[in-house]
């Protein structure tokens, strides 16, 4: 407050430089003498609001307040001033953009397309606004409550996220994009999220200009889950299915205790065995059980007599020499009957030659 010559005690008003950052400055006094000067810089406005409705707006530069210059001031005369005083509530707002705004903070639970699991998701980043209209930010966001920077950002910073978890949720169910490769979709998520948030934002005379720097991460437990997962899925294709990995995956683990030192023991023993036998039984699936295939430790091929090749089980002649493959009939001696073993040159009952 400065005083001049004369009888005119004339006051200058002007946002102070400490607020020269905020999007909103509010003069902490509401009695303003008559014939004061405000000076209202070019990225700025100023409003004069009296009982939560916008008074007037003063022009940008320098404005002496007399109700002949200015009409509007007539209504908020403080008249019992003796008409000197003027009482409203002068508001100074910021019309450049505002940039390097952060927000962030926890997602609801959403379910992941690739694994249908319910995870959590954080976000992080940075925005960019401007006010386009200040008389709708007065009325209907500050109203008649303390009025600060942070009742703007905060509450731009919570629709954000609040358009974020419903934007991130229809592009998951929409385009089918996997939790775990978020990251490479961080470009078309700020597209999408850029365009959502205004519409919340409109009717307070706000708009987000830019988003940038945004970071979706996921609760380090979900991540640990969803990657064990994947594993699991690819190794189970490259084995061939779900038992035979798992089987694998729990021979693996015996050998690894094996290879480390531990005593396995004879239960660690047989259930190694076992499995190897579930294995077994997979390996063998389907193969022929007719003569001579290998069941039960049999070979599964028969061998020829003659020439010793293999042939299928079930053959009659051998494929490579035609050699019946039957079995030899038993011989007898022609002089007793004694059935005579295989190569037998004499009876072992009467002694006849065999012919």
């Amino acid at each position: 407050m400065s005083l001049f010559g004369g009888d005119l005690n004339r006051q200058f008003i002007a946002r102070p430089d400490s607020a020269k950052d905020d999007i909103l400055f509010k003069w902490p006094d509401m009695t303003i003498r008559m014939l004061t000067q405000v000076t209202v810089q070019p990225d700025e406005t100023a409003i004069f609001v009296k009982e939560g409705k916008i008074a007037g707006t003063l022009p940008q530069g320098r404005s002496t307040l007399d109700g002949k210059l200015i009409p509007f001031l007539g209504d908020i005369v403080d008249w019992a001033s003796g008409g000197n005083m003027y009482r409203a509530e002068l508001y100074f707002i910021g019309t450049r953009e505002f940039v390097s705004l952060p927000f962030g903070g926890p997602v609801d639970n959403i379910e992941d397309p690739e694994t249908g699991l319910a995870v959590g998701l954080r976000v992080f980043g940075e925005y960019a606004l401007i006010i386009t209209d200040p008389a709708m930010l007065i009325t209907k966001l500050v109203g008649t409550r303390q009025a600060n920077n942070d009742l703007i950002t905060d509450w731009a910073r919570e629709q954000i996220l609040k358009a974020l978890r419903t934007g991130l949720v229809r592009q998951l169910t929409t385009q089918k994009w996997p939790v775990l490769g978020l990251a490479a979709r961080t470009g078309d998520i700020e597209t999408a999220l850029l365009a959502d948030v205004q519409a919340s934002l409109a009717p307070y005379g706000i708009k987000i200009t830019r988003l940038g720097n945004i970071t979706i991460s996921l609760k380090e437990e979900d991540e640990q889950t969803l990657k064990g997962l994947r594993k699991d899925q690819a190794y189970t294709r490259l084995a061939g299915g779900f038992q035979q990995y798992g089987v694998g995956a729990a021979l693996k683990g015996i050998g690894e205790g094996a290879a480390a030192g531990g005593n396995a023991g004879p239960a660690a023993l047989g259930i190694g065995m076992g499995l190897g036998g579930i294995v077994g039984g997979i390996g063998i699936a389907g193969a022929g059980t007719g003569a001579g295939a290998n069941t039960g430790g049999g070979g599964a091929t028969v061998t020829c007599g003659n020439c010793h090749a293999q042939n299928p089980a079930g053959a009659k002649f051998c494929g490579n020499c035609g050699t019946s493959l039957a079995p030899p009939k038993a011989a007898h001696c022609t002089q007793c009957g004694t059935q005579l073993p295989p190569n037998a040159k004499f009876c072992g009952n009467c002694g006849t030659a065999v012919a």
